[in-house]
C-alpha cells in the first residue's frame, strides 16, 4: 500500500474516532438510547458523505455481531420463557397485534413509495433495533434506511415511555454510572470467545443469513440455560462492538441516500408516532381485559427499544418480568417469522423492487 494511502486511512480513522467520541458524549449527556451505536454511526455517515469513509475490516464486523448475539443470549433466561408459557394467550395476542400494526405501517410506507418494499417492512418491525438492522441486509433490504427507521423509532419510543412513566410515578431515577473496566472473570470470557469462534465456523460452513448474530444467540441461550457456560461481556467490549457495527452501517451512506432518507423522514416519523398511539390502545385493552396495571401494560406493548424499556421498568413500580417477557416474546416471534413475513408482504402487495438508492 502506498505511504500516502496508508497515511490517509490512518487520518480518516483518527477523525472518525474523535467525531464518534464527541457524538457519544453528547448523546449520553441527554441519556439518549443506543448512544454507543448511534454516535459512531452518525460520525461514519458524516465522513462517508464527505468521501472519507474509513474501511471497517470484515473480521471486526463479524466479531462485533457475535458479541451482540451473545448479549441477546444473555437476555433470554429460562424464567422469562416460563413466564411466556404460563400466560401464552395474553402474550400471543399482544405480540401479534403490535407486529401486525407495525407491518401494516411498513406496507403503507411502501405503497406510498416513501420507501422500497422490503426496506419498509424490516424498518417497521419492532424488535432489537441492532438485530433487525443486521438481519435486513441478508434479506434484500437497504440496511442504511432500515437503520434510520429502527433507531428513529427507538428514540421516539424511549421518549414516549419515559414521559408516560413520569406521568404515573414521577422521575424514573438517575442514570447509573458505568464501570468500563471492571475485574474480568477470565473463564467465562474465554467461553464467550470460544462460542463466537465456533459460531463463525458454523456460519461459514452453513452460510446462514445474519448468522454471526443468530448462531451465538441461539447456542449461547441454550448453553447458558443448561448451565454449561456463563456469558461474560465486559462493558468495554460491548462499547467497541456497538461502535464497529455503527461504523459499518454509517460507512455505507452516500449523499444520494442521505437526501433520500431526509425526504422520507417526516412521513416515517408520522408513522412511528401513529404506531406508538395505537400500541397505547393495545395497552388500554390489556388493562381492562387482563387486569394488568396501566404502566406495566404500556411498557410491555411499547413497539421497540427493549433495552430502554428495561431500564425504565427496572426503576419503576411495574411488573418487570411481564414487561420483559412481552418484549422478548415479540423479538423471538420476529426472529423466527421476520424473513418469511417480509417476503410474503412484499410479494402479496407487489412491492418487490430494488432496495433503494445507491
Amino acid at each position: 500500500m502506498p505511504p500516502q494511502s496508508l497515511s490517509r486511512i490512518l487520518t480518516d480513522w483518527l477523525i472518525l474516532l474523535l467525531i464518534s467520541a464527541a457524538f457519544v458524549a453528547g448523546l449520553e449527556i441527554f441519556h439518549l438510547p443506543a448512544a454507543l451505536l448511534l454516535g459512531p454511526m452518525i460520525a461514519a455517515i458524516i465522513l462517508a458523505a464527505a468521501g472519507r469513509a474509513a474501511p471497517v475490516p470484515k473480521q471486526a464486523t463479524f466479531i462485533a455481531q457475535g458479541v451482540i448475539g451473545c448479549l441477546m443470549a444473555k437476555a433470554i433466561p429460562l424464567d422469562l420463557l416460563v413466564e411466556i408459557g404460563r400466560a401464552w394467550p395474553i402474550f400471543l395476542s399482544g405480540v401479534v397485534s403490535v407486529i401486525a400494526v407495525s407491518v401494516g405501517f411498513g406496507w403503507l410506507l411502501a405503497r406510498m413509495q416513501v420507501l422500497p418494499g422490503s426496506t419498509a417492512i424490516w424498518g417497521s418491525v419492532p424488535g432489537a433495533a441492532s438485530a433487525m438492522t443486521i438481519m435486513s441486509e441478508s434479506f434484500g433490504a437497504d440496511m442504511r434506511l432500515v437503520a434510520i427507521m429502527q433507531y428513529m423509532r427507538v428514540l421516539c419510543v424511549a421518549l414516549a415511555a419515559a414521559l408516560v412513566s413520569r406521568m404515573f410515578i414521577g422521575e424514573t431515577g438517575a442514570a447509573q454510572s458505568v464501570i468500563w473496566f471492571p475485574p474480568i472473570d477470565w473463564a467465562p470470557l474465554g467461553q464467550t470467545a470460544l462460542l463466537i469462534a465456533v459460531s463463525a465456523v458454523i456460519v461459514n460452513l452453513a452460510n446462514i443469513p445474519a448468522g454471526m448474530m443468530l448462531v451465538p444467540m441461539a447456542l449461547g441461550a441454550l448453553l447458558q440455560d443448561l448451565g454449561l457456560m456463563q456469558i461474560e461481556l465486559p462493558p468495554w467490549l460491548l462499547a467497541a462492538s456497538y461502535a464497529v457495527v455503527g461504523w459499518g452501517i454509517g460507512g455505507r451512506f452516500t449523499r444520494t441516500i442521505l437526501v433520500y432518507a431526509l425526504k422520507a423522514l417526516p412521513r416515517v416519523v408520522a408513522a412511528i408516532l401513529a404506531l406508538i398511539v395505537i400500541c397505547g390502545g393495545f395497552a388500554y385493552v390489556l388493562v381492562h381485559v387482563a387486569g394488568v396495571d396501566p404502566l406495566t401494560a404500556y411498557l410491555a406493548t411499547s413497539p421497540g427499544g427493549a433495552d430502554t424499556v428495561a431500564i425504565i421498568s427496572a426503576s419503576s413500580d411495574v411488573d418487570v418480568s411481564f414487561v420483559m417477557a412481552m418484549q422478548l416474546a415479540r423479538f423471538l416471534f420476529i426472529l423466527v417469522t421476520g424473513p418469511a413475513l417480509a417476503r410474503l408482504v412484499v410479494k402479496w402487495s407487489g412491492l418487490d423492487r430494488p432496495a433503494g438508492p445507491a
